[in-house]
């Protein structure tokens, strides 16, 4: 892969999400959880299907890591792979098997998140080892924490998220990471307000000043 690849499908990455973005705000969210539908198709087990589906993001950046280095490797950069490798082991380790009574996968929602994790870990990976540049001052910039969302949003988790991978793209500073980055809130933003339209659908006292995604605003 070379860096014209790279940025080949990182366009595509971009075009995709705004495309899933009108889908699922505008047709109807994404058929996994709740938002299962009972079609009788192909399934597979929900926390298996996390696990397989988020692990190529996590088995990648270390086989980067360990085994497929460029000889000179700049810490800034090893730092960066670090933050993926850190959230995919919770997101393909741990999440899967703290879930209760989740419902299966859809056979086709699972393979695209194969490909999607596995294409993507192998992007991000690739052009933080062997392209990305950040120099002296990347050290310089600053970073954000947050906690205890869930009392002014309903998608508290998604925002996180959001906002984990938005401080990575500006800290990667790449095209790849961007693309990635936009992704991830177009598909998780509407999650978010689907499930706070559920919420104050099904629950009659739920709090009415609580926003969606964004504290104050959404």
């Amino acid at each position: 892969m070379d860096l014209h690849t790279v940025y080949l499908i990182s366009g595509i990455y971009l075009i995709t999400a705004i495309l899933l973005l009108i889908f699922l705000v505008f047709i109807k969210p994404a058929a996994y959880g709740k938002y299962l539908e009972n079609t009788g198709g192909l399934a597979v087990n929900g926390k298996i299907a996390w696990f397989i589906q988020e692990l190529p993001s996590l088995v990648i950046p270390l086989w980067f890591l360990f085994s497929n280095t460029p000889k000179e490797i700049k810490l800034p950069n090893v730092l960066l792979l670090c933050l993926i490798i850190v959230h995919y082991i919770h997101r393909a380790c741990i999440y899967p098997f703290l879930i209760r009574g989740g419902k299966p996968f859809p056979i086709e929602a699972f393979l695209f998140a194969v490909v999607f994790c596995t294409v993507n870990g192998y992007m991000q990976s690739y052009h933080i080892l062997y392209y990305a540049d950040y120099g002296e001052n990347w050290f310089n910039k600053p970073h954000f924490l947050f906690g205890g969302m869930f009392t002014y949003v309903s998608g508290a988790n998604f925002f996180g998220e959001m906002l984990e991978w938005t401080g990575f793209a500006l800290a990667a500073w790449s095209i790849p990471s961007l693309a990635f980055t936009v992704f991830t809130c177009c598909n998780l933003g509407p999650r978010a307000l689907h499930h706070h339209r559920y919420y104050k659908e099904k629950f009659e006292d739920y709090p009415k000043t609580r926003k969606a995604l964004i504290p104050f605003i959404l």
